[in-house]
């Protein structure tokens, strides 16, 4: 039921940006406020999904109120794929954006979803089993940061809610980079900085003091939803994600704000 979506043609090391190397990928040092090594963060992510796989939709929904999935309707409808195009959705786990890209294609986009935690990619394969979405769907486990794709091998990149979760981001979006054709388009839906003061006040002590507590009642892991909200406070701000996606090779890197900054999508083109 796992399928790879790549031939076997060897794939190119990932583009490095140019910036300044004691720059590139600051968060790759810090498990939310813990200094970690990056090979130890890689771990730790990878122990957190597997721990929450099991409720982990659930816990969105209570999370957000549900809001995420308003979210996710804008970011499919702004990606929305044409017929015919092989569409990459990494960290896409449990199926929520796949599901909603095979929607607006009328089942004519190839879509294939990565993530880096097997438990995730199982919830994934039984609610497209369960859905009857199997069709035009291909499930791999694989690391945004060393992708199993093949160099210029799709249309769309897609991650959400996922590039806070990598280590080495830069690395992340040199390897979207590389493996979409010229044309191609980028999508990043992620939670961001929130533009208005008084909400983003209200946000902070909200995420504080609720949610950790609702990750030990509902998901009986604590610790993994303290991180989740100490990761969205180390990711970077608007404009810079924007600088870096520039940094990777994309033209025209832009973002739209959701729900004032509590989210953003970022977009931009491989020429």
């Amino acid at each position: 039921m796992v399928r790879a979506m790549t031939d076997p043609t060897p794939t190119s090391p990932a583009r490095r940006p140019a910036s300044d190397p004691s720059t590139i990928d600051p968060e790759s040092r810090w498990f939310g406020e813990r200094a970690v090594a990056p090979e130890e963060k890689t771990r730790l992510v990878h122990g957190v999904f597997s721990n929450v796989a099991a409720r982990y939709d659930l816990m969105n929904d209570l999370m957000s109120g549900g809001v995420h999935r308003l979210w996710k309707r804008r970011f499919v409808a702004m990606v929305r794929p044409r017929p015919g195009e092989r569409v990459l959705d990494v960290a896409g786990g449990t199926g929520d954006i796949a599901f909603g890209l095979m929607d607006v294609s009328g089942g004519e986009a190839r879509i294939a979803v990565c993530d880096l935690t097997e438990g995730m990619v199982r919830v994934g394969r039984d609610r497209a089993i369960d859905g009857g979405r199997i069709h035009g769907l291909d499930l791999i486990v694989g690391n945004a940061e060393d992708l199993p794709i093949a160099n210029r091998s799709v249309d769309v990149y897609a991650i959400a809610f996922g590039l806070r979760n990598v280590t080495r981001i830069d690395r992340a979006l040199a390897e979207a980079h590389r493996v979409l054709r010229p044309g191609g388009r980028f999508f990043c839906l992620e939670f961001s900085h929130v533009v208005l003061p008084a909400l983003a006040r209200a946000y902070d002590a909200y995420s504080h003091a609720v949610i950790p507590r609702l990750g030990q009642w509902v998901a009986r892991d604590r610790e993994s939803y303290q991180y989740l909200v100490e990761s969205i406070r180390r990711f970077p701000d608007q404009p810079t994600l924007a600088r870096r996606m520039a940094e990777a090779g994309f033209a025209r890197p832009r973002w739209t704000n959701l729900t004032a900054g509590i989210a953003a999508v970022h977009q931009g083109w491989r020429i």
